[in-house]
């Protein structure tokens, strides 16, 4: 029998019935939240439904009571905030104390973050003071109704399989999420909840590192946001062809993204990556541009809205994805584009908006 094979665990699964709910870790920079958060609270308030529990959020922070009035709007039925000067700026000990001080109070089932460097970090850090387990980067999210077991999934093997993480024997049960695979659900004015203050419990003394200056990164990249990305990919051939796809970008509005093998050949840095190993995005519009379309670049943006795909190979794999496909030089092609949409917004501001219709509303075009 199963229970009898070697190394196959035979005890009992704990009774875990004084854990209860579903629970965000809301991420932010200085008060200003991390898109995840919200997108999180969706899935959490999902999941919530299907088996009848409550959506909680945490929030930790220095002058953060908005926040929490924000994630109630997103769907959390109660906000557990922990509003303290020492955490005014993120430092590990003390988020990741006062994160286990909340569980071990208030005994959540399950706990979902971001999978964002902050995330990661304070995740990692819970998991070790609480005692359970964690699984990371996790694509896809799903609840058993009986024994409320979460699914935490995501791609192995260089996106070749699914792997399906459980934490059976511990709870609460908590997942690192990427941004951008869920959608963010629409914020409602209207929602009431709880907010529970607690403290914080830990002196200024007490933590082992300051912060001694904010210094912001110069160029960020937040394609995890943006409507619009131009990706390019080793088809273009170089690090200098990217400097066109950045013309493209800002006469677009849009953002550069790039495939790992543009990434790992040093031609673009690491920030801009889509891909499995690099950010999962869901644009409106998402332009390839001399990538292939491997499965390992197709899983971080097969979600987008449009994928418009540039390429000289009429073979390209990309294509069997995109909704519009451009056989050609993307020498010739996207400088081309540039020049139409720079010519465009000239005439825009020369001309105005469209001339109104005659019953006063804007003319469509």
């Amino acid at each position: 029998m199963a229970e009898d094979l070697p190394g196959r665990s035979t005890e009992a699964i704990p009774d875990f019935a004084e854990y209860r709910g579903l629970w965000v870790y809301v991420q932010h920079r200085r008060g200003e939240a991390a898109p995840v958060s919200w997108q999180l609270l969706g899935v959490a308030r999902q999941m919530a439904q299907q088996i009848g529990v409550p959506v909680a959020a945490a929030v930790l922070g220095h002058n953060v009571r908005h926040l929490a009035d924000d994630a109630i709007k997103y769907g959390a039925d109660a906000v557990y905030l922990i509003d303290d000067p020492v955490l005014a700026d993120y430092r590990t000990q003390a988020y990741a104390h006062g994160m286990a001080a909340l569980i071990h109070k208030h005994k959540p089932e399950v706990v979902l973050y971001g999978s964002t460097i902050h995330g990661r970090d304070v995740a990692g850090a819970v998991a070790t003071q609480v005692g359970t387990g964690l699984a990371a980067d996790a694509t896809e999210l799903s609840i058993e109704e009986e024994g409320h077991l979460l699914h935490a999934s995501r791609p192995d093997f260089g996106g070749k399989l699914m792997s399906t993480i459980l934490c059976k024997r511990h709870r609460p049960q908590m997942a690192t999420c990427r941004p951008g695979v869920f959608p963010t659900p629409l914020a409602d004015p209207e929602r009431t909840g709880e907010i529970i203050t607690e403290k914080l419990g830990l002196r200024e003394e007490q933590v082992d590192t300051q912060v001694l200056e904010f210094i912001p990164e110069p160029h960020q990249v937040d394609l995890s946001n943006a409507d619009l990305i131009i990706s390019g990919g080793r088809g273009l051939g170089g690090p200098k062809a990217f400097e066109m796809l950045f013309e493209l970008a800002d006469a677009a509005q849009g953002v550069v993204g790039a495939s790992r093998g543009a990434v790992m050949a040093g031609w673009i840095p690491y920030q801009h990556q889509v891909g499995q190993t690099g950010q999962t995005v869901r644009p409106r519009v998402y332009v390839a541009c001399g990538i292939s379309g491997a499965i390992q670049h197709m899983v971080g943006m097969q979600d987008s809205d449009v994928i418009i795909a540039i390429n000289s190979d009429a073979n390209a794999p990309i294509f069997r994805s995109a909704d519009y496909g451009v056989v050609g030089d993307m020498f010739q092609i996207i400088p081309a584009l540039t020049r139409h949409l720079r010519a465009f917004s000239t005439e825009k501001r020369i001309n105005g908006p469209a001339n109104p219709a005659p019953d006063g509303s804007p003319e469509q075009r």
